[in-house]
C-alpha cells in the first residue's frame, strides 16, 4: 500500500497571475517620423528639426528644404529676393511631360516657386546675404530664374557691402532650357567676380549632392568652401565616370572627406557647428568684432 503525502495549502504553488497591461505606443509610433537613409532608424520629425536634421543614431546629414535651411541659418530675416521672376518655356521644352507641368508639380510638392531661395538677414552682429538650393525641386537645377535670384542677391550684396553665402545642393544645369541654362554659370561667375573685385566676402557651403554646371561655377568659386559631412561633391557622377574610364571607383570617391584630402575644400564641418563656423569666417573677413 502506497502511503499519499499530503501537502499542505502554505507549500503548494501559487499560480500565476497574467495581468493584462496596456500597450503605452513610443513616440516614434505616434508622431509623423523620417526613416534614416544610412542607418534606417526612425526619428520623429519634431526631433530631427531640433538636431537640425542630423540623424541622432548615426550622425548622417539629412536634406533640408531651402527655406527650411535659411530659417535655421539666420538670426533675424529681414526680407526675401527675386520672388517676382517666374520661369518660362522659352524652347517649348517636352520629355515625357511638358516642361510647364513639371514646374507645377515641383512648386506644388515643395512649396517653393523655384528651386532657389534668397534672403536677406543677420547672425548675432553681421548683416549678410544667403541663398540656399532646394534639391527637391526638380534636382536643384539651375535654370534662368535661379541665375536671376543668384545674381541679385550678389548684386544687392555688392551694393551694401554685405557678405554671400550660398548653400549649394544641384544636379546642376537645367536641361529644359538648354542654352539659356548654359548661361547661368557665366552670369553667376560674373557676379562673383566683381564680388572679389570689390573685397566683399562669398562663402560656399556644399551640401548633399553638389554635381554639374552648378560645381562648374557659383559652388567652385568662394572665397572659402564649406563642405557638410559625406557630401557628393563632382562634376560628372560617379557612375557616368566609370563608364567612361572603365573602372571602379571605391568609396570615399566625391565624398567631402576625400575633396579636402585632395584641397578641393577647404574644411568639412558639421552642421552643428556650421553656424558658428561661417559667423568666425565673416567676422574675420569683414573685420567684425566676435562675438562668442
Amino acid at each position: 500500500m502506497t502511503e499519499q503525502t499530503q501537502t499542505s495549502w502554505f507549500d503548494r504553488p501559487v499560480p500565476s497571475v497574467k495581468r493584462d497591461t496596456p500597450h503605452v505606443p513610443s513616440a516614434v509610433e505616434t508622431e509623423p517620423s523620417t526613416e534614416c537613409p544610412e542607418c534606417h532608424s526612425l526619428t520623429t520629425n519634431t526631433s530631427l528639426i531640433f538636431n537640425q536634421y542630423v540623424c541622432p543614431d548615426c550622425n548622417h546629414h539629412l536634406t533640408m528644404s531651402a527655406r527650411k535651411r535659411l530659417e535655421w541659418f539666420f538670426d533675424n530675416i529681414t526680407g526675401e529676393l527675386g520672388q517676382e521672376y517666374q520661369a518660362g518655356n522659352p524652347l517649348q521644352f517636352t520629355d515625357s511631360k511638358p516642361y510647364p507641368q513639371r514646374m507645377i508639380e515641383a512648386q506644388k510638392s515643395t512649396g517653393e516657386s523655384e528651386a532657389l531661395v534668397a534672403m536677406t538677414g543677420k547672425i548675432k552682429n553681421l548683416e549678410l546675404i544667403a541663398c540656399a538650393f532646394d534639391f527637391k525641386f526638380m534636382g536643384g537645377s539651375m535654370g534662368s530664374v535661379v541665375g536671376d535670384r543668384f545674381v541679385m542677391a550678389g548684386e544687392k550684396a555688392l551694393a551694401e557691402r554685405k557678405p554671400l553665402v550660398c548653400f549649394a545642393a544641384s544636379g546642376g544645369a537645367r536641361m529644359q532650357e538648354g542654352l539659356l541654362s548654359l548661361m547661368q554659370m557665366a552670369r553667376t561667375s560674373a557676379v562673383i567676380e566683381r564680388l572679389r573685385l570689390a573685397g566683399v566676402p562669398y562663402i560656399v557651403v556644399l551640401t548633399n549632392p553638389v554635381y554639374g554646371g552648378v560645381t562648374a561655377s557659383l559652388a567652385m568659386l568662394g572665397d572659402v568652401h564649406i563642405a557638410e559631412p559625406k557630401a557628393m561633391i563632382g562634376f560628372a557622377g560617379k557612375r557616368v565616370i566609370e563608364q567612361t574610364v572603365r573602372e571602379v571607383l571605391d568609396e570615399p570617391f566625391q565624398r567631402a572627406e576625400f575633396l579636402l584630402e585632395k584641397g578641393t575644400v577647404d574644411m568639412v564641418v558639421h552642421r552643428h557647428e556650421l553656424v558658428d563656423t561661417i559667423y568666425r569666417l565673416l567676422a574675420k573677413l569683414t573685420k567684425l568684432p566676435n562675438i562668442a
